[in-house]
């Protein structure tokens, strides 16, 4: 599937494009909630959920104190700057 610029916003991209996408990047899919995306780093690992308004991120007990860190990001954002802003870590 091919994505749209990486410049574009996200509402530009159809869902099949944004899974597409997340799977690159190295996420697995949660397989009874599908809205629901995990990965894992070698020094952190994320939850990631496609809701309506945008994507929200918890950077498992990557907090000091061992909490979640967590992290909202609207469709309008660039799936670059997303991209940048999600991977990089907490």
């Amino acid at each position: 599937m091919v994505q749209p610029d990486a410049k574009s916003p996200l509402y530009n991209h159809p869902l099949p494009a944004i899974e597409n996408w997340l799977k690159t990047m190295g996420c697995h899919q949660d397989s009874q909630q599908l809205n629901y995306w995990y990965i894992k780093k070698d020094h952190w690992e994320a939850e990631i959920v496609l809701e309506t308004e945008g994507l929200n991120v918890s950077y498992l007990r990557a907090g000091a104190d061992g909490s979640d860190i967590k992290r909202a990001f609207r469709y309008s954002l660039s799936r670059q700057d997303v991209e940048d802003a999600v991977f990089s870590g907490p």
